[in-house]
């Protein structure tokens, strides 16, 4: 009893130390992706490119280390085995036929039949070893052999003459010299591997390169179709699903998204426009049945109430307009601005404008102007003096606009947005609004692709700012 009450605690701890080593190793692992991701690409295709190479490289690389280990190594060995046994024998002829004082014979038999090089040098000392190579493998396997089979003093050469080994070995009155042609003793070939491993790997490449890039460039036409779209702009002309059966699906489903969100947008505009249509015909009534009446104060009333409509209708056949059948062109913003300075004149308010960087950017022109005249509008109405800053970088338009007006209180700063939205603060509309002059401009930059955002001004008043790409 005492043995199985220690193990449940016991067994229960290692089960706990397994489970936190299980976290912190996938806390590492996850660590350790999102390292990696900072340095790799962010474009497909060079992912794509990576995906089809790293396997190629790293397969390769396995398959030529272990082959070159072989080919080096066991080929080699063999190599210098049989060069080291011929010189045995030569010198074991030497030692067996000692009366033969030049040794004539065995030196022609030497260089006819075993392809080596024997001289008899005097019995001098060895040269002192030399330096050695750094890629070692034929001076290390040779000197084992001249040791096991040979076991004389020796000097090896490998590093002089790239096509010759020359060999030393000290006999008892002499020293033999023997000069040997290093593809005898060593795997020269391996260069043709090589070779063909890498004229492989680059035909291999120059077939798949073309063949990805022909895979992702319908992606890349998907997203510059769902760009174009998102940025107000006509969809290419030349734009259909293509690709692999995924992508095709994608760019088909694109297509339908757009198709129904065009039919909306009609179905709204026709809706508020037969609605504006059939106000127009009450109004028009009024106006008749006003120029009947006899009484003028009940007739300036009602005059003020039809304008008041009237204002309304427009507002609301703007608001569902919105024109998105405009066709982009380019916009020039120092022309417009000069348009708001006259008007400014005619308020007796101060404009200051400023544009850094190209002055066209390239918008629906009508519907980007109204965005603008209904921010500015505002800034007018509330404010005696307002500053414009336009900075047109590269494929960014920043328009900022300050006032000296009251403001807008910050919570209230998404709520004025909103359609038939009215502040009962200091920058109500007057009579004649409709509460959806921000509203206006808010579809109008983000049917562009940007954004609205209102924030406190340096002035003391409100900032506007539009962002859209251009």
């Amino acid at each position: 009893m005492a043995t199985t009450e220690l193990q449940g605690p016991q067994s229960a701890s290692v089960g706990g130390r397994l489970a936190r080593a299980l976290r912190e190793l996938r806390y590492a692992w996850r660590r350790f992706w999102r390292s990696v991701s900072l340095y790799m690409p962010k474009r497909l295709y060079a992912r794509s490119l990576i995906i089809v190479i790293a396997p190629m490289f790293l397969l390769q690389s396995v398959v030529a280390f272990v082959f070159m280990e072989r080919h080096w190594q066991t080929v080699t060995l063999r190599l210098s085995q049989a060069v080291v046994r011929d010189i045995a024998a030569i010198i074991d002829l030497m030692e067996t036929y000692p009366h033969d004082a030049d040794y004539a014979n065995i030196i022609r038999i030497a260089q006819d039949r075993m392809q080596l090089k024997v001289d008899l040098l005097p019995p001098d000392p060895l040269p002192p070893p030399g330096p050695k190579p750094f890629f070692s493998i034929l001076d290390q396997t040779l000197s084992s052999e001249i040791t096991r089979q040979i076991n004389r003093p020796f000097w090896l050469d490998t590093v002089g003459n790239s096509n010759i080994v020359e060999l030393r070995i000290q006999l008892e009155n002499k020293v033999l010299r023997v000069f040997v042609r290093r593809s005898q003793a060593f795997a020269s070939n391996t260069h043709i591997f090589l070779i063909w491993m890498v004229g492989t790997s680059v035909v291999l490449l120059m077939i798949a390169i073309p063949f990805l890039r022909n895979q992702i460039r319908p992606i890349l036409t998907l997203a510059e179709a769902a760009e174009s779209f998102g940025k107000g702009r006509p969809m290419p002309r030349d734009f259909r699903p293509r690709g692999a059966e995924e992508v095709r699906r994608a760019g088909f489903a694109f297509i339908q998204m757009r198709e129904r969100i065009e039919r909306q947008i009609e179905q709204r505009t026709a809706m508020l426009a037969g609605v504006s249509h059939d106000l127009r015909t009450i109004l028009t009534r009024f106006k008749l049945q006003l120029a009947l009446a006899r009484s003028k104060t009940d007739i300036e009333a009602l005059n003020h109430d039809v304008e008041d409509m009237q204002s309304m209708l427009e507002g609301y056949l703007a608001f569902a307009r919105g024109d998105n059948a405009e066709d982009t062109e380019n916009f020039d913003l120092p022309a417009y601005f000069d348009k708001l300075a006259e008007e400014a004149r005619l308020r007796k308010r101060k404009l200051t404008t400023t544009v850094n960087g190209d002055g066209e950017v390239l918008v629906r022109p009508n519907a980007f102007a109204r965005l603008l005249s209904n921010i500015v509008g505002n800034a007018f109405r509330y404010a005696s003096s307002v500053e414009i800053t336009a900075d047109h970088t590269r494929g960014s338009l920043v328009v900022t606009i300050d006032d000296d007006g009251p403001g807008i209180p910050q919570a209230k700063r998404e709520e004025v947005f909103k359609p038939f939205v009215r502040l009962d603060e200091a920058r109500n509309l007057d009579a004649s609004g409709t509460g959806l002059g921000l509203s206006i401009a808010r579809d109008i930059a983000r049917s562009h692709g940007g954004d609205i955002t209102l924030d406190e001004s340096p002035l003391g008043g409100l900032r506007a700012t539009i962002k859209v790409p251009a």
